[in-house]
């Protein structure tokens, strides 16, 4: 599908992606940017390099949008590892390297795929694209989630996450070693503006405040362990950056390690009080076989 727009003289001087965002309303700044970068935006005749690029009156610009494939919300038949199920919540423990529910990078064989193949009933406040989900992990961080059921308990839990008495602990190795045994790192985080695949530290933010022990110490890194005080995307990931301690194998905010998938990060501890009994549920996951051999071969190092 292709647009053809004439720069009037109210539009000269704008940006070239600020005047797409006003005349593809549709579409975001992100999916705009993404066209610009894949040669699919022309400023007469010529292909647009640029999304600053500035406009003069008289010029033509053209798109050629493509639409995308189609999400799929299809059930299929992924294993999965339920730690706890009744009829109001499942508690799954999820393997690195499973997305948690279809996007435009990854639209299908997720863990959502998986919950409509194995579950019955899930809740639906999140849309048709992600029932039953209250939080997420990140495709390469692996450990435990709670889903939903139905409406009354996404309610409560999303509720509890809220006020903070949902608990989330997770297990993670730092390259290097952090000076302090106990700390809590308290910033600010919103998506960074010149990479929007990362999360990063900036003042005008959203508060973000991890609490860290560390539980052992090798010549190269450290084995740690995090509680969350707030749930921002990529939290964990972010806040070890800050300390110049990125997690081991972490891609995008660190280094990739060798024999490594992606990021040492597990959730292994989950505590939160049933939506409907009342009563308060603790759920652990022991680390992954990965995890587990990297740091005995780190531990064999360090002899």
């Amino acid at each position: 599908m292709k647009n053809r727009f004439e720069v009037e003289a109210e539009d000269a001087g704008k940006r070239l992606d600020v005047f797409l965002l006003e005349n593809l309303q549709d579409f975001s700044r992100s999916h705009i940017k993404n066209m610009i970068e894949q040669a699919l935006v022309s400023v007469d005749g010529k292909v647009a390099s640029k999304s600053g690029m500035t406009l003069k009156a008289g010029m033509c610009v053209q798109t050629e949008i493509k639409l995308p494939e189609p999400i799929s919300t299809e059930a299929e038949n992924i294993p999965l590892d339920i730690v706890f199920e009744d009829e109001d919540v499942v508690v799954i423990n999820k393997p690195q390297g499973l997305v948690v529910h279809p996007c435009t990078s990854t639209k299908s064989g997720t863990l959502v795929n998986a919950l409509l193949f194995h579950i019955k009933d899930l809740s639906g406040i999140n849309g048709q694209l992600r029932p039953g989900i209250v939080h997420r992990l990140d495709k390469d961080t692996s450990g435990l989630l709670v889903v939903a059921k139905n409406d009354f308990a996404h309610n409560a839990l999303a509720e509890q996450i809220k006020d903070k008495s949902c608990h989330r602990h997770y297990l993670a190795l730092l390259e290097g070693n952090l000076k302090e045994d106990v700390g809590r790192i308290e910033t600010f985080i919103k998506r960074d503006e010149k990479d929007r695949k990362k999360m990063s530290v900036q003042a005008s933010g959203r508060v973000a405040i991890s609490d860290y022990k560390v539980l052992k110490r090798f010549e190269k890194c450290c084995f740690v362990e995090f509680v969350l005080q707030t749930g921002r995307t990529h939290q964990i990931r972010v806040h070890a950056k800050f300390l110049h301690h990125p997690v081991v194998g972490d891609k995008l905010y660190g280094h990739e390690a060798k024999g490594l998938a992606g990021q040492l990060l597990h959730a292994y501890k989950l505590s939160f009080t049933h939506p409907r009994t009342g009563n308060r549920m603790t759920f652990e996951a022991p680390l992954p076989a990965y995890f587990l051999n990297y740091l005995s071969k780190i531990g064999k190092n360090d002899e």
